[in-house]
């Protein structure tokens, strides 16, 4: 299976600015959010990107992009505010019938190897021929900012897991009923990436789940309808995701991308100075 396309969400009610962020990445280059989002699918081997916006933000994005800027199709998601399932929807026509990446635009990835995430995903995905979602090892306290997949080691492929149930945002109760894996020490559960690779048929389970709801839509619930019908695998990722949609999202991440480049010593040095002025 080859994954020539990748859909980047960025219409998230209050999120839809994150992307376009300046942050300092591990080489010590100035690049907005948006930017490493496009090298990270850029190392998958892929060229044509879509992104989700809200009405009226096309040109905004096209500056943050900066030299990647006619890589882009913007796709407007009309009904904003109609949930991230219904975001997803929105990019059918650009998909036109292929296997995607998809990535979320308030999300930033590190791989601890040089094989950055998105090719790790890839690769997974296109030797199984089926929907992989990229998940990583979460405490429990951080539950209810990520969707959370339940299922069984493949004993036969290092790092994969046979997904029998995805909750969105679960309570630990539900966690520790349902999305238990072994393996895993207690309070700890395996959650979204911020990335997945999706078949067409999503849109169609979406469509369905969406036709018989009366609010926003999260794609878990187009995963749950999915996971009944083909086979469905997560995949944990050898790396690292920041959400860059939580208080002090920023701040981490970028200090993230400061301790792990070449300004190592520098960042050190200015944490501290603060430590000592703030103690």
């Amino acid at each position: 299976m080859r994954i020539r396309k990748a859909i980047v969400t960025a219409a998230g009610p209050g999120q839809d600015a994150l992307p376009l962020h300046l942050l300092v990445d591990r080489d010590g280059v100035e690049k907005t959010a948006i930017e490493m989002i496009i090298e990270e699918i850029d190392s998958a081997g892929i060229d044509s990107i879509g992104v989700i916006v809200n009405p009226g933000s096309q040109a905004a994005y096209k500056e943050a992009a900066g030299k990647y800027h006619d890589r882009l199709t913007f796709i407007e998601q009309v009904q904003v505010g109609a949930g991230y399932g219904q975001a997803i929807l929105s990019g059918r026509d650009f998909a036109a019938g292929e296997p995607f990446l998809h990535m979320v635009g308030d999300h930033l990835c590190f791989s601890k190897t040089p094989k950055r995430c998105a090719m790790q995903l890839c690769e997974v995905a296109s030797k199984q021929g089926c929907m992989v979602s990229a998940v990583q090892a979460t405490r429990e306290s951080l539950l209810p900012e990520f969707g959370t997949i339940g299922g069984v080691r493949l004993q036969d492929l290092e790092r994969v897991i046979e997904v029998k149930q995805v909750i969105e945002k679960p309570t630990p109760t539900q966690a520790e009923q349902e999305l238990t894996i072994a393996g895993f020490r207690s309070g700890t559960y395996l959650c979204f990436f911020g990335m997945h690779v999706l078949m067409p048929s999503i849109f169609q389970r979406l469509e369905e789940v969406i036709s018989k709801s009366t609010g926003p839509v999260p794609l878990t619930l187009g995963l749950q309808a999915a996971l009944r019908r083909e086979r469905y695998l997560g995949y944990e990722i050898d790396g690292y995701r920041y959400n860059l949609g939580v208080k002090y999202g920023l701040l981490q991440c970028q200090l993230a991308l400061g301790l792990s480049g070449v300004d190592r010593d520098r960042i050190l040095t200015q944490l501290i100075d603060l430590l000592s002025i703030h103690r």
